[in-house]
């Protein structure tokens, strides 16, 4: 993971994604871990995934939705990386950093819907 976030929000959440996804990569193979990690990488994958449909909008209100199922991935991404940092305490700094991110992302989608709904 870079410390330089791309501007452009396709980008940062195709970052935030691979990098959920190279994490995966280095926890044990638990039955929790594997579980957890499955709904993260769904949950990841879908911030940006519903993100770019938005953007290729048939309308605000089509939009306005995206968005906000793109937000709503983003705050049970970190839900999952919650589980899975009370599970794996040697990789609790790379998970919170990922935890952050997705906090960042849930906010920057938050305030796209309200400039939407103003």
């Amino acid at each position: 993971m870079s410390n330089q976030k791309p501007f452009n929000l396709e980008d940062r959440t195709f970052e935030f994604a691979r990098d959920c996804r190279f994490l995966i990569k280095n926890l044990s193979k638990t039955i929790s871990n594997i579980e957890d990690a499955k709904q993260l990488v769904r949950a990841s994958g879908s911030v940006g995934a519903n993100y770019i449909e938005g953007n290729e909008k048939l309308g605000e209100k089509d939009l306005k939705y995206r968005i906000k199922i793109s937000r709503k991935e983003a705050k049970e991404s970190e839900y999952w990386l919650k589980l899975l940092k009370s599970q794996n305490p040697s990789h609790s700094n790379d998970i919170e950093k990922l935890i952050i991110e997705a906090a960042e992302i849930r906010k920057i989608l938050s305030a796209i819907i309200n400039k939407l709904d103003g």
